[in-house]
Order: C-alpha cells, then sequence, then structure tokens
C-alpha cells in the first residue's frame, strides 16, 4: 500500500494513519496533517472498500467516534449553564473548543460552516470540508443542509441531508458537537388577548360611573 507522509498535498481521498488507524477524509487542495489522534506523519491511502475504522464520508450511517471530539464530563452542565446566559430571543449554536464554551447567534439567512475563509463560521480542522454545512433561517424554521462535504452532517447521531433543527439538537460537523438552541420570545400579555391589570381597572370604573 502506498505510504504517504504529513505535508504531502495528496489529492481527494480518504487516508489511515498506520499508527492508530484514526482516518483523513480530504478534499483535492489539501495536504496532510500529522494525525490528530496519535501525532503520527505516516499515512496509507485508505481504501474505498475497507471497513477498517473508515469515516463518515464513506456513507456511514453514524459518524466515525474515532473523528469525533470526545465529550467531556461537565460538558453537559457547562452548556446549561451557556444556555442560561441567553437573554435574547433567537437561534443558537453553542460548542466547546479548547475547553470553552463558544455561543454562535444565527441571524443571517444564511450560515455557512466548513473550514473555508469564506464560512461564517470557521473550524480549521482536516476534518472539516471547506464548504460543510449551512443553516438556513426561514418562516417556518431553521434548516440544516449538507453542502456536499465528505464527512457527513449528522443531527443526534442520524446522518442527514437536510433536516429541519429542533431546541436541543446535537449537530456533528467534522470532529465538533454542537448543540442548536432556539429561545422563544417573551409572550406580550396583550397580544395573548389578556389585558394589563391598569387598563382592566380603568374600565371597570367607566362601566361603574356610566350606570
Amino acid at each position: 500500500m502506498e505510504s504517504l507522509t504529513a505535508g504531502t498535498f495528496v489529492g481527494a481521498g480518504s487516508f489511515r494513519c498506520r499508527g492508530c488507524g484514526y482516518t483523513l477524509t480530504l478534499s483535492s487542495e489539501d495536504a496532510l496533517t500529522d494525525c490528530p489522534g496519535c501525532g503520527s506523519s505516516d499515512f496509507a491511502r485508505a481504501s474505498l472498500f475497507s471497513t477498517e475504522r473508515m469515516g463518515a464520508g464513506l456513507g456511514a450511517a453514524r459518524p466515525d467516534a474515532s473523528l469525533v471530539e470526545p465529550v467531556g464530563a461537565d460538558r453537559d452542565a457547562r452548556l446549561r449553564h451557556a444556555r442560561e446566559r441567553l437573554e435574547q430571543a433567537g437561534e443558537y449554536l453553542l460548542y466547546e473548543d479548547s475547553g470553552e464554551i463558544r455561543t454562535v447567534a444565527l441571524t443571517r439567512e444564511w450560515t455557512r460552516i466548513g473550514r473555508s475563509l469564506a464560512a461564517d463560521l470557521r473550524f480549521d480542522d482536516p476534518t472539516v470540508s471547506r464548504r460543510h454545512a449551512l443553516i438556513v433561517r426561514q418562516p417556518d424554521g431553521v434548516r440544516l443542509l449538507d453542502d456536499r462535504s465528505l464527512n457527513g452532517v449528522f443531527v443526534n447521531g442520524a446522518r442527514v441531508d437536510g433536516k429541519t433543527l429542533t431546541d436541543g439538537d446535537e449537530i456533528i460537523v467534522g470532529r465538533y458537537r454542537l448543540c442548536f438552541v432556539s429561545i422563544a420570545a417573551a409572550v406580550d400579555p396583550a397580544d395573548a388577548g389578556e389585558a394589563p391589570a391598569g387598563l382592566a381597572e380603568a374600565a371597570g370604573s367607566r362601566h361603574t360611573s356610566g350606570r
């Protein structure tokens, strides 16, 4: 099998670390990096027909565990804390990076996720395609689309081409886990058909004085 080393421009395809079996899926203009799993620079081109630790870009129904960032013991607690700090209604993405929970407000109609410098949410990581995913805000909801990524887009563990998101959904893009959060606007009592107390009292006084 062809032996390759980190730093080599190798073209599109999947490449398996000879040390730990970690698989990278790259696009046409990518160079191999050191293995994120063990730091090795020794790779072999992975066969499209091999099932040995192949990534989700080869059609697996679920993300390859070797590609996805492991879940920290206190991650859920920190996500809840970050959510509680959101004061404005709207849609958000929360994700962990370098041990910190980061928050991205989805304010545009289109939000591009990928490794490209043109991406609105950029992940500089070889497991993420240059154009990986799109989030579209529409009147009837927020929709996630796979933007022809190599490793796939997953929601709650299942690979999707397109899916309407609901509050609390987990999105996997490359090795990153993102949580979709939707904060509803507070309901104005007047909009709900409930007259404020002051107006109700004034109306009652007018009704009494008219007798």
